[in-house]
């Protein structure tokens, strides 16, 4: 697989996860690409999109904490890197849902009332969210430990 590919893939992946896919594909390119950081003119042009489109995403990606936007002393243009961290910080923001979904599983429960098959199904989701919300605090700790001895 060319580099160019997994751009292009990145871009599909991160468009099912709910961002555009420029923003998909300029997560792949900061992934991949020889230097570690790139301005969005730089951008735009090795990923053949319109000025616009990289503004919108770089700021997508931005406000999601994926990317962090930096400038160099004595340049005039700020320029764009993956977030320190990126992928456990991105893990730690989607805990935030589960908590989201096991309190709408609550009130879907109080809604119900006492239907065992849809109670049934509700719980399930219930549990499991409390379940995630338990686990993975302890998992990404475990996390920064190997990764502080990589």
């Amino acid at each position: 697989m060319s580099v160019d590919q997994f751009v292009e893939d990145a871009g599909m992946f991160y468009e099912r996860l709910g961002l555009s896919r420029t923003s998909g594909r300029v997560m792949g390119w900061l992934l991949t690409a020889e230097a570690d950081s790139a301005d969005a003119p730089e951008l735009a042009e090795a990923l053949a999109v319109a000025k616009s489109s990289m503004s919108v995403a770089l700021r997508q990606l931005e406000q999601a904490g994926l990317v962090e936007r930096f400038r160099l002393r004595g340049e005039r243009r700020d320029r764009y890197r993956l977030a320190e961290d990126v992928f456990a910080r991105a893990f730690r923001a989607k805990m935030a849902e589960f908590e989201a979904f096991r309190t709408l599983a609550e009130q879907g429960l109080g809604a119900v009332g006492d239907d065992p098959a849809r109670r049934r199904r509700l719980e399930l989701m219930r549990d499991m969210y409390a379940f995630m919300m338990d686990r993975f605090p302890r998992l990404l700790d475990e996390w920064d430990e190997l990764k502080d001895h990589r």
